[in-house]
Parts: structure tokens; sequence; C-alpha cells
């Protein structure tokens, strides 16, 4: 990570931010969106030359009072005021050489005791380090890849798959970022983003925003080629045994629809297995 890191998460949070979110007035012609940059130094009580210097990486030893107040001013969320200060050197970050790819086997033996619920253990590279039956079933046995960034983003069917293909795209580069952020220097990750920039324009205008916020409690809608739309709620936990490691579960509302296309899924995945 790089202070021009810094300067380029600045730029892109301060054009999310309108004037009216501010509660500035927005007057007279505008030639960039979202805040200028002395907008963004009033709010932050700080000089326009200093925060220039912050944006262009000349600045090095900003103060957490300056860093914070830049929080309030960019309506940054918790997950966003994280991922600042780690890029001001003022948050602790993991040093690994590799991301963990080993899963705790008492995790394998809970997800292996979930017939219904799709469970998906990953790392920061969104590598799927375990998954239940019925998660394959769900996932159509990884055919197309066992990196979830590369399904969301390189897999035709994708779009089709992810009802809210956008939102989804949104939120794992989102995801994504946050992890990058905690461990830059990992391989895996790197590689990742290395062959998503380079294969999907739709990856990099969606990283170029430097959202950054970890994944919480939703609702996905998927379409599944043999039992047809499921609506799940998705909640996710770290696994406090090996840091870097998400478990994602899902389940859908009892005796709705899709927890009868979900059972389905179940019995299909059975039988295919016995035969």
């Amino acid at each position: 990570m790089t202070r021009s890191d810094l300067g380029a998460y600045l730029r892109a949070r301060r054009a999310q931010v309108t004037p009216g979110e501010a509660d500035l007035p927005s007057t007279g012609y505008r030639r960039v969106p979202g805040l200028r940059r002395e907008e963004v130094a009033l709010l932050a009580g700080v000089s326009v030359d200093y925060y220039i210097r912050l944006e262009q990486g000349r600045e090095r030893t900003p103060s957490a009072q300056v860093i914070d107040a830049l929080t309030i001013a960019l309506r940054l969320d918790e997950d966003g005021r994280e991922h600042l200060f780690r890029l001001a050197g003022m948050s602790p970050r993991a040093r690994v050489a590799a991301v963990d790819d080993r899963v705790d086997p008492s995790l394998l033996q809970l997800m292996a005791a979930w017939p219904d619920n799709p469970a998906i253990v990953y790392n920061r590279a969104y590598d799927v380090l375990a998954s239940n039956a019925i998660a394959d079933a769900l996932f159509h046995d990884w055919s197309h890849s066992h990196n979830l960034m590369h399904v969301v983003f390189t897999d035709p069917a994708a779009r089709t798959f992810y009802q809210d293909w956008h939102d989804v795209a949104r939120n794992s580069v989102a995801g994504f970022r946050l992890g990058y952020g905690k461990a830059p220097h990992d391989p895996r990750v790197r590689q990742v983003l290395t062959e998503l920039l380079d294969q999907s324009p739709e990856f990099a205008k969606l990283w170029a925003r430097h959202d950054a916020r970890g994944k919480a409690l939703e609702r996905k809608r998927f379409h599944h080629r043999d039992v047809g739309k499921l609506t799940l709620t998705m909640q996710t936990f770290d696994v406090r045994s090996s840091p870097g490691q998400e478990l994602v579960v899902y389940h859908a509302e009892p005796a709705s629809a899709s927890s009868q296309a979900l059972s389905l899924l179940g019995s299909l995945a059975a039988t295919s297995r016995q035969a």
C-alpha cells in the first residue's frame, strides 16, 4: 500500500458525496462529480493546501484527528473508516505470505450437518475453500470456477444466476477491496485482482470506485437452472480460528416457495450422487 492509494481513495470517495449530502449549497457550474477539494477541506477543518497534499501523496504524516475528520466529511461507514485509517498507516494489518487455505475440521463437520442450508468458506482472495453438498448444488458444482469473484465477473451465466447481478457485483468488489486492504501483498489476492482487471471491464470500473465494506445480513435472488427462482437470506461470519476466512450460510423462509425449491435442489443433488 502506498500514499498514492490514500490519495486515490480520498478522490474516489470525494466524488461519491454530493453537496446536498454534506449539507453544502450546490451553486454554479461544477467541473467534478461530488465535492470539491476545498469543500472537503472545509468540512474536515484543514487547509485546502494541506488536503491537496494528502490527495497528491505529498503529505505523509496525517494525524489520527485529521483522518477521523475526513471519515466524517466523506460520510464513510465503519468499514470505509477502517479502510481509510489503514491506508494512512494507522491500523494494524496482518502480515501474511499467503491466505490460509486450511479449514478447521470441526467447521467442516458442522457444515455437513446442514442439508438444507448452503454453506461455504472462502478466503480474502474469494477462493472457496470448503462447501457443503447443498452449496455445491446451488452453485452448479462450481463448474466455472471455485473463485467467487471469477464466478460473478467471468461466468457468462452469472447475470442469469444472480437476478440482481449489478448489486452482487458492487458488493463483491467492495468486500474484495476490504480484504485487499488488510493483506495487499498476499500473492493470491494480487493474482485474482490482476486477472479480474485484465478480464472484466465491469470489475475494473467498480474497483476504481474504491468502495470498501464487509458483508452483512442480506437477501440474494437466484435463478437456478434446475429448480427456478430462489430468494435466500445470507449471513456472514468471520472464522475466528483462521483469520482471513469467512463462513457464509444461506437459508430460505420456512414454508416459502424458496424453501421448497431448496429442498428439491437437495433431493436432486442426493439423487445425482447416488447415480
